[in-house]
């Protein structure tokens, strides 16, 4: 896909053409964050995830902190030395 060509409207609106939505899989209603940096814009979809990736990714961080050692009992202890170092 080559280089497409926006009009801003007098609301300042655009229209992602139809082609790029259909690759990243961009429907009515979803949201997208928008980022500046220069004379740079960029568009980035924002993804919800499902309950069952919600799960999934809720597993993987609990295997990782128990093959780390750390145990539910930690949790406060870390998250009180966080809140320290940042107040520092």
């Amino acid at each position: 896909m080559g280089v497409e060509v926006l009009t801003v409207s007098s609301k300042g609106q655009i229209s992602i053409p139809l082609e790029i939505r259909k690759k990243m899989s961009i429907a009515r209603g979803d949201k997208l964050a928008v980022y500046a940096s220069g004379d740079v814009i960029m568009l980035k979809p924002i993804r919800i995830p499902s309950e069952d990736d919600f799960e999934q990714l809720l597993d993987e961080a609990q295997e990782w902190a128990a093959s780390v050692g750390y145990q539910e009992s930690d949790v406060n202890d870390i998250i009180k030395s966080v809140r320290r170092k940042k107040r520092r």
